[in-house]
């Protein structure tokens, strides 16, 4: 091999589950444009020679670029991340080399929004439930469901002006809902300018039929929805997490779940894949998807799209719009 000037370190799978034919050959000819060669590896370390790479393309699992690691890439100039955070490898190294980094979580935004907004009309209409109830030997409708509501005029509370939390706003005001808005970092105008009310947390889980989480993950955002919280939730209300279970103490929402009190839909949990003798995998009050809200076919593909887009840039000498800080990345999850 070759010591090539763009390495991607994605499967075989991935690759063509992130990137077109059309994109694989923009990294290509981005890669001849550089003065050299692309090559797809699983691992970094599959490449004998990175003295020429001056791109890598990452996907999950990606090694830490540490100084050991960045002594043998002398020329790099990008790490570009099929997916969101890049937390797990990048280092102050990158930084201090400046090296760019850059990520395609801005595709992602959209689809977690679209499952957010599936999870709150199943929780709204009791679909979960009333699916369970009917599986049963001899089921039909069962009352014991809870009160079915819609979704015009329903008290959303969103937690997070996050793109994600930004995205779901949109759908759920285009339905009729009344939007509540928490996150410290907007305004009331801003909010408002959103369409939603800002208000704050314990406000806001009193009032919300459903709660649905899109917040980062901070020092301050640690369990910020815990016993406490719940517990101020009306009953019969509905709490959406496809953000991140960080947010959320767990054992404190599966002992509120196995009251029946409160319902939930999940994407995210604290240990994953999900213990097989978790009670919540058969509580008809509880959704579960294994982190999946953002694996749509079109979210992908633009992911790799995202990719491609700052990797021309970059070598053109561009400036790149999805851009990681140093700053960012020490509030990332």
């Amino acid at each position: 091999m070759t010591a090539p000037v763009l390495v991607a370190v994605v499967s075989a799978e991935l690759m063509a589950e992130f990137f077109a034919d059309a994109d694989v050959e923009r990294l290509r000819a981005t890669a001849s444009a550089l003065g050299g060669e692309y090559v797809r590896v699983d691992r970094l370390a599959d490449v004998p020679d990175l003295g020429a790479a001056r791109v890598v393309v990452t996907s999950w699992g990606a090694v830490p670029f540490d100084a050991a690691l960045l002594a043998r890439m002398p020329r790099l100039g990008l790490v570009a991340h099929t997916g969101a955070t890049v937390k797990a490898f990048v280092t102050d190294e990158l930084f201090d080399r400046g090296v760019q980094v850059t990520q395609a979580g801005a595709a992602m935004a959209r689809p977690v929004a679209e499952v957010s907004l599936a999870f709150t009309l199943l929780l709204l209409h009791r679909i979960g439930e009333m699916s369970v109830a009917l599986r049963s030997p001899g089921g039909w409708y069962d009352p014991a469901v809870g009160v079915q509501h819609q979704i015009l005029g329903a008290p959303i509370a969103v937690i997070g002006a996050s793109r994600t939390g930004r995205s779901y706003l949109e759908l759920i005001r285009a339905l009729g809902a009344r939007p509540m808005l928490v996150d410290p970092t907007v305004d009331a105008a801003e909010a408002a300018a959103l369409g939603a009310e800002k208000v704050e947390l314990d406000d806001a889980l009193r009032r919300a039929r459903i709660v649905a989480l899109h917040a980062p993950t901070l020092p301050v955002t640690h369990h910020m929805i815990g016993q406490r919280e719940l517990a101020l939730m009306p009953d019969g209300a509905g709490l959406v997490n496809t953000a991140r279970s960080w947010l959320i103490d767990g054992d404190a929402l599966e002992t509120e779940l196995l009251t029946g009190r409160i319902s939930a839909a999940l994407d995210v949990f604290d240990e994953e894949p999900m213990p097989h003798d978790s009670p919540l995998r058969s509580r008809a009050n509880v959704l579960l998807t294994p982190h999946r809200a953002a694996g749509t076919v079109e979210g992908r593909r633009e992911q790799g799209r995202i990719v491609a887009d700052e990797v021309e840039a970059f070598a053109a000498g561009r400036p790149l719009r999805q851009t990681v800080t140093r700053e960012q990345l020490a509030v990332m999850a």
